[in-house]
């Protein structure tokens, strides 16, 4: 199998670039059926509802497989020409996601190291109105979104962070297979701050769980 025949470049081709409420793209069939099961069988077993670095997981090599090419230049590429940046010349950042638990889906920008956040979704059906991701228009309304997409296995979902690209969803329990992939600033200090803030985030997470 090649590796690109994991995933329909031809669907990110043709996702349009919304400005509304910040830039984004939504990119249906990025994976096929066919390649989604073969991922999702090699999909590493993660027990808690976190944030994991990929490089800190046992995958299957149809999954690894997968995460390399999400790294590679073709995708760069045709991501950097959607949002007039130079993507490939950019370091990544990988996590991988597969529960969700009652304190993930507050509203927040992503940290300002990102500067485009990338999600893969993994689910094979999703029949909830929860854990949708919406992408908002303010940061205290969960119900003024402009976009509402389920994180249905397939889906690849790009955006540009700013200091208003605002988004979360509505509470959900339960599993939600999710790769993120982040474009990051290049300065050293820019990716320890981003280190910082997961370390933080994380922190605060665990004191809200144990109430």
């Amino acid at each position: 199998m090649r590796r690109m025949s994991q995933i329909n470049l031809d669907a990110l081709r043709q996702a349009p670039l919304q400005p509304d409420p910040f830039d984004f793209l939504v990119a249906p069939g990025f994976i096929g059926p066919e390649a989604l099961a073969g991922i999702n069988a090699d999909y590493p077993p993660i027990a808690s509802a976190a944030n994991h670095n990929f490089d800190n997981l046992a995958c299957g090599p149809a999954f690894n497989r997968l995460m390399e090419t999400l790294q590679g230049q073709e995708v760069a590429a045709l991501l950097g020409e959607k949002f007039s940046l130079d993507l490939p010349s950019l370091p990544t950042t990988v996590t991988v996601r597969k529960f969700c638990e009652r304190t993930d889906g507050n509203i927040h920008t992503d940290h300002r190291s990102k500067i485009i956040t990338v999600l893969v979704y993994f689910n094979e059906t999703w029949e909830h109105e929860e854990g949708q991701l919406r992408l908002l228009r303010d940061k205290d309304n969960i119900e003024n979104y402009a976009a509402q997409i389920a994180p249905l296995g397939g889906t690849l979902l790009a955006f540009r962070r700013t200091d208003h690209s605002w988004h979360g969803h509505t509470r959900f329990i339960g599993e939600r297979r999710m790769v993120q992939v982040n474009y990051l600033d290049q300065s050293p200090l820019a990716v320890a701050a981003q280190r910082v803030s997961r370390f933080g985030t994380h922190f605060m997470k665990n004191i809200l769980g144990m109430r």
